[in-house]
């Protein structure tokens, strides 16, 4: 049986990974759901990671439905063993299986939406005259900083010894502050060269795009989306952390999880909330030195701590620490009880955090374009503190920075509140009509339509 034809129907490829797939599906879900819109949303992946969704999240609308290719990439579970050898498999094995499965749709696909790191489908697109909207969800900065990265190697700074060079300034990026090159990313994160030059020339071809989708909000990145307007010659759309907001309003469900009962018996403000991401990790020996000094700070804190969940709670959650595998991010960002925010600086989390929960952030970048994020909150935002100093950090050194940080009678503490309190106000200001988030959003809405409809 033939599906119901559609006007416009958006075939979505994320890139195969936790904080790439989230944000795709999620301003899928917000495009359908906008009223007088005609669109069919398929959603591709691989079958590890659908079996990974699960039901809830891949059910609930007749406008989007999900299809699989076959798992010709390394596993999620044993990709960071060997990233070239991920990153070779999405650039050569998933591309004929795609193109496969778009013979194989009814209607036709009108539009492709893919990852930008999935840059073959921009090649792909053109080959078939389907148009293709790039989808980016890290920061804009980020992106000015890949899209300009002939720059680097024009100012010395690519390849680089950053053991004898972090400290020097990047200060030519159009758009972007001054930064060290200690903090710029991927490239000086242990990255092979070949590697790195297989995402330039990706780059390269995403300026053949049709269409940009920037995970940002236009309000607290000005400069970064400004400098991308006027250097690319094609429409860029400012979608915001493409989350379905959440109302703050409890539901019956929301009984059922006991973090969520725990953080109502506590005072206002009074918990460190601690997320490091669904990718990169710690060595076991730092996540035991995290946990002892954050029992030892004698601060609240609910730790998403995946696996290590019931060993670690067992040893060092004691009254005050609750330790989950897993929780809803905006619900706890929510939450009242809520007063910091240790990250890893995954850009998703970063303006969840600043848009929905404004509190400061002690930051922990792993990798990836994190230190920079980390160097946006620290310094030019000037909402949090990074605990990362050195390769190591002992629990007394946790301990005693989680403490100063949650004391609310600290006058740097109270500096960084307000200052969050004023990005937050900006933040909202983009999600509200006229803002950014909408904007975008309803400019895509209507270009694509009026294009491809």
């Amino acid at each position: 049986m033939k599906d119901t034809p559609s006007c416009c129907h958006i075939v979505a490829l994320p890139y195969p990974g936790r904080g790439h797939i989230n944000p795709m599906m999620n301003f899928c879900r917000l495009l359908v759901s906008k009223p007088n819109t005609t669109l069919l949303v398929t959603i591709v992946v691989t079958e590890e990671w659908l079996g990974f969704l699960g039901s809830e999240e891949t059910s609930g609308s007749e406008k989007i439905r999900f299809r699989t290719i076959p798992n010709v990439i390394p596993s999620e579970l044993v990709r960071a063993a060997d990233m070239e050898k991920f990153i070779q498999a999405l650039n050569t094995e998933m591309e004929p299986h795609f193109e496969q499965l778009l013979d194989q749709l009814d209607p036709p696909a009108s539009l492709i939406m893919a990852d930008t790191l999935l840059s073959w489908t921009v090649c792909l697109g053109n080959r078939r005259n389907i148009p293709v909207a790039s989808f980016w969800c890290m920061s804009a900065t980020v992106f000015s900083l890949f899209h300009h990265w002939d720059l680097f190697t024009q100012n010395g700074h690519f390849p680089v010894k950053l053991s004898e060079n972090g400290h020097q300034l990047v200060n030519y990026i159009p758009g972007v502050s001054p930064i060290r090159l200690a903090d710029l990313p991927l490239h000086f994160t242990g990255y092979s060269e070949s590697l790195i030059n297989r995402i330039r020339e990706g780059f390269s071809r995403v300026l053949k795009a049709q269409y940009l989708l920037l995970s940002t909000m236009y309000e607290i990145e000005p400069q970064a989306v400004d400098a991308l307007k006027q250097s690319l010659a094609y429409p860029i759309y400012t979608i915001g952390p493409a989350v379905v907001p959440y109302s703050g309003l409890a539901t019956e469900s929301d009984e059922q999880l006991d973090y969520l009962r725990w953080l109502d018996l506590q005072p206002a403000r009074s918990v460190l909330y601690v997320s490091m991401g669904s990718y990169l990790s710690f060595p076991a020996t730092q996540v035991e030195e995290i946990a002892a000094g954050l029992s030892q700070s004698g601060v609240r804190f609910l730790w998403v701590a995946r696996g290590e969940a019931t060993r670690l709670q067992k040893a060092w959650g004691g009254d005050s620490g609750l330790m989950v595998p897993w929780c809803e991010q905006l619900k706890v960002l929510h939450h009242p009880s809520v007063g910091g925010f240790w990250t890893h600086c995954g850009w998703n989390s970063v303006q969840e955090c600043v848009l929905y929960a404004g509190v400061p952030m002690l930051t922990w970048p792993l990798g990836i374009d994190q230190l920079h994020n980390s160097k946006v909150i620290v310094e030019d935002w000037r909402i949090g503190w990074k605990v990362k100093e050195e390769a190591w950090m002992g629990r007394e050194r946790v301990a005693g920075i989680v403490k100063k940080f949650m004391d609310c009678e600290n006058a740097e503490v109270k500096e960084m509140w307000t200052r969050v309190k004023e990005l937050q106000r900006k933040a909202r200001d983009a999600g509200s009509d006229g803002g950014s988030m909408a904007t975008g959003m309803g400019c895509f809405l209507r270009d694509i339509s009026s294009s491809l409809c």
